[in-house]
């Protein structure tokens, strides 16, 4: 028998005996083994999918609210006045631009009617602005009332802040200590704001410190030395390096500053979080992976045999390794297609999966306390932390999803490549006349 040289040919025949041992393993003592593993790179797929969706859905609800109500994508300082139009001009033709917002912001300490006191960041912001950029209106919720600050003693804050202080619709509030320059009160009882509207986003420590009124309301409070800011909302915001380059050489005075630079340290945290996670979730392939590696080299040893008779017949070493790889291959393939379909399907319905979870464990505690202790029925309750999970959204990035599936496919290939370089490490002179 001669080495098949063609390409297509020597697939097909790598294919032809790798079924064939497959047929014959399925009632051999690696057949176990070749399931088990197919199932742990199945099931480590689908949950580091899914952990990774829940995870990104978390986050994403802090990001997306510090991008959208703090940050902005972008941001430009220290425009000259005579460069407004030409500003709003090239922003309006630059098509990767959504939306752009000035504002003014200060500090304050607020106390509320019925005592207390807090510090909040308060931004001046056009009676409009709610209404023309849609980012902002998704993230900031109103819970209660309407977002207007058309007043100008008007002011929205937030739910946390509202909680802190006793406020409600209504009621008046006073900044008592507001930061600015020579021009304004340090001390003051006279900044009085009336409550308009509450609202929530996905980030506590906006609800708790963000508080917005209108124009008029900076021109009488801030003082003279407060800037102008514009913040800016890109279709894109990991295209921010590329806007902020445009328009730094379109304003060369202008100070731009983009949202990494903002809670940078918050942001790395999360990073930190997610790539932690990540690792000890893919573990699971480490220990699949060794668990081929071992079953494919006691595979190579009970197949020596016919490895002996091939190469006798003059099948190259290259093909015989090639028959044990493909099976490994095959295997992350099965394997990983069955995660990726399961932890898709998960993590598109996590409520349901989240509220099935927490229906059987309420049924199987409360069987059980039936049975041991009657008397405490009353006291069984259904676990609130997977209504809680069951209300992230989750995130799925199709980068990420790619990769994890990858992973999961080339994981038992390079167990399997290492395991079949024992193959032939016997002759087939040894072998035969070992039998």
């Amino acid at each position: 028998m001669k080495t098949i040289k063609n390409p297509i040919a020597s697939l097909r025949w790598i294919l032809m005996v790798s079924k064939r041992f497959a047929r014959v393993d399925r009632k051999g003592r690696s057949a176990a083994t070749s399931v088990l593993a197919t199932l742990g790179i199945g099931f480590g797929v689908m949950a580091l999918i899914v952990v990774m969706s829940i995870m990104n859905g978390f986050q994403m609800s802090f990001i997306d609210s510090i991008l959208e109500i703090s940050s902005y994508h972008l941001r430009v300082e220290n425009l000259e006045s005579s460069q407004t139009a030409d500003f709003l001009q090239v922003c309006q033709d630059n098509n990767k631009i959504s939306c752009v917002s000035p504002f003014y912001e200060a500090q304050a300490l607020m106390t509320g009617n019925k005592g207390g006191e807090s510090a909040v960041i308060i931004r001046a912001i056009d009676s409009q602005a709610y209404y023309e950029d849609p980012g902002f209106r998704k993230e900031l919720r109103m819970i209660a009332g309407q977002f207007d600050v058309s007043k100008k003693d008007s002011i929205i804050i937030g739910s946390s802040l509202a909680n802190h202080l006793g406020l409600g619709l209504g009621d008046s509030l006073d900044l008592l200590v507001m930061s600015g320059g020579s021009d304004v009160a340090l001390f003051s009882d006279d900044r009085v704001f009336t409550v308009t509207g509450i609202f929530s986003s996905g980030y506590r420590e906006i609800n708790a410190s963000y508080c917005f009124v209108n124009f008029q309301a900076a021109s009488a409070y801030f003082g003279k030395d407060s800037k102008l800011v514009w913040g800016l909302k890109i279709k894109n915001y990991n295209h921010d390096a590329l806007i902020r380059s445009h328009l730094e050489k379109a304003f060369p005075n202008a100070k731009i500053s983009a949202w990494r630079d903002y809670n940078k340290n918050f942001f790395g945290v999360l990073r930190l979080e997610k790539n932690l996670l990540l690792f000890i979730v893919a573990l699971i392939f480490v220990v699949v992976g060794i668990n081929i590696y071992n079953g494919m080299r006691r595979l190579v040893y009970e197949r020596k045999n016919e490895i002996a008779i091939l190469s006798a017949l003059g099948v190259s070493s290259g093909q015989v390794k090639a028959v044990f790889i493909m099976k490994g291959l095959l295997m992350g393939l099965v394997g990983s297609i069955f995660g990726l379909l399961l932890g898709l399907l998960i993590s598109f319905n996590t409520d349901i999966v989240f509220k099935l979870m927490s229906d059987i464990l309420y049924f199987f505690q409360y069987i059980f306390t039936a049975i041991t202790s009657p008397e405490n029925l009353d006291y069984v309750q259904m676990n609130s932390s997977y209504t809680l999970y069951a209300n992230i959204p989750a995130r799925i990035f199709g980068g990420e999803v790619l990769g994890i599936t990858l992973f999961g496919i080339l994981s038992p290939f390079i167990a399997a490549w290492s395991a079949s370089k024992n193959v032939l490490k016997m002759s087939v002179s040894e072998v035969l006349h070992n039998e």
